[in-house]
This record gives C-alpha cells, structure tokens and sequence, in this order.
C-alpha cells in the first residue's frame, strides 16, 4: 500500500535535495527524460536540486557536457557531470570521490536507479553520513526486468547489495500502483513504499507542420504513433502484427515508430515488417523538441505496447497533448488510465491491440471523448505543481524518517 501526503505551503523551510542517476543520456528513454521534469517540479515547490550523474551517452559514448564542473540552469536546477570509467555498471570514481566530499552538504539524497554503480556509491556514502536516502526503482524491480535481463546476476546482486540499499532507505519511490504491487514480490518494506507519478508538462501550442515538413510520406495519413526507446520490452513486434491485421481496412493509415535502439535490434524489426503494410511503417529514429510534440500533433493515435513499464512518460504526453492512447496492461499508467476511462486498456497481444486500434479509427466521437478525458487526467493527477508538493512531502517524510502509511 503507498504512502499519502500532506501537501505543503511553499514558504516552508528550504530543503537542500541531491537527486543522482547513472545517466541523463535520451538514448536510455523514459528516466533520462523525466528527470528533468522532476526537478523543475520540486524547484517549485521549494527543494533546491542539484542533480549528479555520468558522461554516459550509451554504450562506448560519452556526452559532450564539461566534467566536474556545476552548471545551473533558468529553473535554478544544478547539474554536475562525471566521467564514466566503464560501460558496465557505469562506474565513476570522480563521482564517488565527490559523493563522498558532498553528500553531507544535503538534506537528503533522492537515488534514481537500481543495479547500477551510482545508485551503490550514493546508498552507501548517505548512509555512512547519516543523510536519509530515497530510492526510485525506474522499474527494474519488475517480474519482466528481472527475469529478461540478466537474471542470474540481477538475482545474486540483489540478495547481496540492492536489498541492503532498499533495506536502509527512509523511503521507496514507485511512480506508479502497477510498479508497486510488482515490485512487492522482492520483499521490500511497504512502509517504505510511496507512489509519486512523473509530472507532465505538455507545450503551449502544438502543431502538426514541423513533424509532417520533415516527414512528408506521413501527409494525409491517419498516424498511429509509436514513441520509445526501441527495446525488446516495448513489445513493438506485437504493434507491427497488429498494424499489419488492420492495414486493409485503413489503406490510409501509417505506423510511425519514433525512437532509437540497439543497431542489430532495430533491423531485424524492420525485417520483421515484410509485406503490404512495410511502405506505410515510417521510422523517425530519436525525435526530441518540438519535433516529438508535433508527431504527436500529427497522430490520431499513440500506442504503448509495453510487457512492463514502471510509469509510461511518452503514453502521458500523448494524454497531454489530446491523442487517444492505446496501453497494455503492462504498463504502469494504464491503473490511471482505465479508471479514467481516458483510454483504452488491452492485454499485450496483436489481436487486443489491432481490435483497439480498429476502434479508434473508425470511431471519431470516441476519439475525440478519449482525448478530452486524456487531457483532464493529466491536468487533475500529472500536473507539475500537483506532483512537486508531493515529492516535497516525500523529502519531508524520509528527513523525519517517518515514512507512515495514512
């Protein structure tokens, strides 16, 4: 069962908030990009933030930022970079040394990972300096991540490390009820446990013309939008067979799949996509800016056809932004979403999917009430000042180290 807070006045006592994650790299999705977000969030309700992280711009790369030096941006958000010693694990002894120089400096330290260097270095040294730690899974607590992701290791590092992190931390952050209830399977404390969502912050004005300038096949066409990291967990080889069921009653449709992924991973989907339906699928690679909220300007409909998702940052923005979407139930949004009735719930198989998007196609009045409900949902529970009281209370709760369940 998840914590609930207070909010709070924002003209309470400043708290002093160090938020380390192993990597800001967009090429890592959702937890790079929500990060951000985040710290605006908790700006505004009066934490002061500073974030450290790696170099790392994904595997054999690293990020063209300056190294050990703070940089501040217009929210007042502070941001150190450190460089990365090794793919794996993405060890940083320059972020170690300055955790450990630093970590006194702050009220409390929000850990934004799990099986990862960083999250180790930063539970450790909190720890031994006696500041409260919260932890944020990003998921890999999951059934699907640990049983697809290196389970052996995964299994043998959590008996010995990440459950002595979760042990000792002053609270757990899920983002959503799906990450937590599958999360409670390894034993964590569900006093520890609070679900705080990512906030989501739509643009003033979104428009169709830069996404369709830039990719003119996709005029005319009722766009069904994918938008992710491109990732065996994603489930897009089920997307592509539902797209391939529904082309011949829609010859007007296209398929965008908008995202980066392992090179190797990426080909063989699109060899996956033999047949008719192949010249209708269009792939973007990274859409970032005002390129990724005009795809979703453009779309008649966002698919999420994830096995697991800790929360679904890019199945929000679609919400945001009054495009229908279509999760499975794997998907940590999708509790929300179906109690909302703010879009459609399917079971993670093509038929599910395909019986969905015919649905939305075809049915121009339950779009249109879908993304009105899409766009209440966000406003009432997503929004940036709605979620930064609450992980403002959050921080109160692990400094007084009273993380109680109401």
């Amino acid at each position: 069962m998840a914590g609930s807070f207070a909010t709070h006045d924002r003209e309470d006592r400043l708290i002093r908030a160090l938020h380390v994650i192993p990597s800001l790299s967009a090429k890592h999705g959702g937890p790079s990009a929500a990060m951000p977000a985040l710290a605006r969030a908790l700006t505004q309700a009066g934490v002061a933030v500073t974030i450290a992280s790696t170099d790392d711009d994904g595997r054999g790369r690293r990020a063209d930022v300056a190294i050990g030096t703070e940089v501040q941006d217009a929210d007042g958000v502070r941001t150190i970079y450190f460089r990365k010693n090794t793919d794996f694990y993405k060890v940083s002894v320059g972020l170690t040394r300055w955790l450990r120089d630093h970590v006194a400096d702050f009220d409390v330290v929000h850990i934004h990972a799990l099986f990862s260097y960083a999250s180790v270095a930063a539970a450790f040294i909190a720890q031994r300096k006696r500041v409260p730690y919260i932890v944020r899974p990003l998921g890999v607590l999951n059934r699907w991540g640990m049983q697809n992701r290196r389970p052996f290791v995964k299994a043998v590092s959590f008996q010995l490390i990440e459950s002595r992190i979760l042990r000792n931390a002053a609270a757990i952050h899920y983002t959503s009820a799906g990450e937590e209830r599958e999360a409670s399977v390894s034993g964590t404390a569900a006093t520890k446990a609070h679900v705080v969502p990512l906030p989501v912050e739509p643009p003033p004005i979104v428009d169709s013309k830069v996404f369709l300038d830039r990719f003119p096949a996709a005029k005319n066409k009722q766009i069904i939008l994918f938008l992710s990291r491109i990732d065996p967990k994603k489930g897009i080889e089920l997307l592509l067979e539902a797209f391939g069921k529904i082309r011949p009653r829609f010859p007007d449709s296209a398929l965008v799949i908008a995202g980066d992924g392992d090179a190797g991973y990426v080909s063989g989907l699109k060899k996956h996509t033999g047949g008719s339906s192949a010249e209708s699928i269009i792939w973007t690679g990274h859409l970032a800016g005002d390129e990724k909220w005009s795809a979703f300007a453009a779309a008649k409909a966002f698919v999420l056809p994830s096995y697991s998702e800790n929360f679904g940052i890019a199945a929000a923005e679609s919400l945001a932004c009054g495009v229908p979407a279509i999760v499975t139930t794997g998907v940590g949004l999708a509790d929300k979403i179906n109690s909302s009735d703010a879009g459609l719930v399917v079971q993670p198989n093509a038929a599910a999917i395909a019986n969905a998007l015919e649905l939305l196609l075809s049915n121009e009045p339950r779009r249109r009430e879908l993304a009105q409900r899409g766009r209440d949902l966000v406003a009432r529970e997503l929004s940036t000042d709605s979620i930064g009281q609450q992980l403002r209370a959050l921080c109160e709760a692990a400094l007084t180290d009273k993380a109680q369940i109401r």
